[in-house]
């Protein structure tokens, strides 16, 4: 059984999927339910994963896939389709349908003289920001920059890692992985909304993302706030 706002946001997320295919921001949500903060919406994502309603996907910030509807609701709950949550309708902010996604590249199958490798987005070297959202293009990519696994590519933007020797608008080669090493530089998702790549640390019970720019600070969060996504295995630049 869900509370009033788990299912209400069960249903806001279902509804926006159906219209375009595009799950709904933290703070879309956020201002649909009249919460005062995104953490809240945190919370009722992750009560929602853990009863089996939604699945967050890999690799793309803020994707959710809606698996099922309840069968039963609170009592004092309307039924499903006479929810409506309190957004404006319109054209603006809304973007068009996300294009199929491409396979995440592997080189356990590769063939030719390249690999085909998904380029998701962009990734911020300085202050997190909104990344991994969908494929917007693929690049080739020679087999033996890659190391095993599935791999995929993300354009950099922010100058917080420039004495790793990675620059604004390079495209970093990044390994899918859910664990990293001290010292790793890596794919970090924030709060489930934010990406960055920054160098892996604990600190203690914390997990500690580090830039390679002494002009940033080290950034701090609790265990659970930082999902590692992936490894960096690889740069290209263009001159």
């Amino acid at each position: 059984m869900l509370t009033r706002k788990q299912y209400e946001l069960l249903l806001f997320i279902h509804e926006r999927l159906k219209e375009s295919g595009i799950p709904p921001s933290f703070d879309e949500m956020k201002e649909a339910l009249d919460l005062a903060s995104k953490s809240g919406i945190h919370r009722l994502i992750t009560a929602l994963e853990e009863r089996g309603f939604i699945r967050r996907l890999p690799n793309r910030a803020r994707a959710l896939e809606v698996i099922r509807l309840p069968d039963t609701i609170a009592p004092g709950l309307a039924p499903a389709r006479k929810f409506s949550p309190s957004v404006i309708e319109g054209s603006l902010g809304k973007r068009p349908a996300e294009p199929a996604r491409a396979p995440v590249a592997s080189n356990d199958d590769e063939a030719g003289p390249g690999v085909s490798v998904p380029v998701m987005g962009r990734i911020a070297a300085g202050v997190p920001i909104d990344a991994i959202q969908h494929r917007t293009h693929s690049i080739m990519i020679p087999p033996e920059m890659l190391s095993g696994g599935e791999h995929y590519a993300l354009e950099v933007k922010g100058d917080s890692m420039i004495e790793a020797g990675i620059l604004d608008g390079d495209t970093v080669i990044i390994r899918n992985a859910n664990t990293a090493n001290p010292g790793e530089i890596v794919v970090a998702l924030v709060d489930d909304e934010e990406a960055t790549l920054k160098r892996f640390r604990r600190k203690g019970a914390s997990i500690a993302l580090e830039a390679a720019n002494p002009a940033y600070e080290t950034r701090i969060y609790g265990p659970d706030r930082v999902r590692v996504q992936g490894k960096l295995v690889g740069l290209i630049r263009r001159y």
